[in-house]
């Protein structure tokens, strides 16, 4: 944890609020829609609490957009932090070890958050995590950045997704016992978590941060950072609005490749298929390009605030809603208030309350200029 007194950097704001809107799902705001289907129950109500948890295999729904969302936005930020560290004198060692650090710390915090130090069963630990994917995903996809230029990433990309669907199409499982190739027990990522992933595998038989499927996830923050440099480009006649535009044309290539591909490669988040990168990329970008040009195009600012508190510490309230009991302190300022209300209202206020216990722990620390930095 740091406190930073300097002046704030010049930043796109539109990946601050972005992240937030993400992670506000993750703070309670799932449950908070969720509950309304319990107050209000009707077709487009409970349309929406489905909206607000995994499918249970193949298909998609906002809820599984989440993760690969906050992938992508680490991947829009990398190549302004690129820029940044060079011109700031930083050597391509000191760029390369950071970049190494932050991936490798993720994994830990990941770890960490799965519960090693509540247990300190090492044998029984779960090890895969959202953390350890975001990190071990953004590392290698920034080493490649690093490296190489937006035509070879464009041929890493376009393999890496290639590559993953032929391994997964055509290598089945030594023990699927018959199941269906893309199923848990058939595919051969599951099979790799089962041989290879140590300690506990989240599903017994497939981890949905297995080892196999981080690989398409590195595209994800690939395609993040094709984003970035997009939006970093200086050219003559490039405006932000013309940026925008091609924002939103990549998007719907993307999802209609993403379409085509599915009936082939099922949309799946478990086994994080081909088609379910280029169909979240697709929502990723499009959600990016609409950010993008409200607050930073526009300037649309005033509205922000509530989402940039969040997305500035996002990491903070992630790894803080598994360590600081935010449920207590909504009970103890809340509950006795929420407890008059209508049965049906109260799932709702409970939510509520929980949110806005954990934005304001995020706002004192947004004042404070104390941000959780990895």
């Amino acid at each position: 944890m740091e406190k930073n007194t300097s002046n704030r950097p010049r930043r796109l704001q539109s990946l601050d609020a972005l992240r937030g809107f993400d992670m506000f799902f993750i703070m309670g705001g799932a449950g908070l829609l969720a509950a309304l289907s319990q107050w209000f129950p009707c077709a487009f109500t409970e349309e929406l609490a489905r909206q607000m948890d995994h499918v249970e295999w193949n298909g998609l729904v906002h809820h599984d957009t989440i993760f690969p969302l906050f992938l992508f936005i680490a991947g829009i930020s990398f190549p302004f932090s690129l820029e940044k560290q060079r011109q700031s004198g930083r050597s391509e060692w000191d760029i390369h070890k950071k970049v190494i650090r932050r991936g490798l710390l993720l994994v830990l915090f990941g770890i960490l958050y799965n519960g090693l130090l509540e247990h300190w069963n090492f044998a029984d630990a779960r090890y895969a995590s959202v953390l350890g994917r975001i990190g071990l995903a953004w590392m290698f996809a920034a080493l490649i950045f690093i490296h190489t230029g937006w035509r070879a990433r464009a041929v890493i990309t376009t393999a890496i997704l290639v590559g993953y669907y032929l391994v997964a199409r055509f290598i089945p499982a030594p023990d699927a016992g018959g199941a269906e190739i893309f199923s848990a027990q058939g595919s051969i990522v599951g099979y790799i978590d089962r041989i290879l992933l140590p300690g506990r595998i989240y599903y017994g038989n497939i981890d949905p941060e297995g080892i196999l499927s981080t690989v398409p996830a590195i595209g994800t923050a690939l395609l993040g950072m094709f984003t970035g440099e997009w939006v970093k480009l200086e050219r003559t006649g490039l405006t932000p609005r013309r940026k925008t535009l091609v924002m939103v044309v990549a998007g719907l290539i993307l999802l209609g490749l993403g379409l085509l591909w599915a009936p082939l490669f099922p949309i799946n988040k478990k086994l994080w298929t081909s088609s379910f990168v280029l169909v979240v990329a697709s929502y990723s970008l499009l959600m990016f390009a609409l950010f993008y040009y409200v607050i930073d195009v526009k300037q649309w600012r005033r509205w922000t605030l509530f989402f940039t508190v969040i997305g500035m510490n996002s990491i903070t309230i992630y790894l803080g809603q598994k360590f600081i009991r935010f449920a207590y302190t909504s009970e103890k300022l809340f509950g006795g208030a929420i407890q008059f209300l209508p049965e049906q209202a109260q799932p709702f206020f409970t939510a509520a309350g929980y949110v806005a216990v954990c934005w304001i722990f995020l706002y004192v620390l947004y004042k404070q200029r104390i941000f959780l930095k990895v």
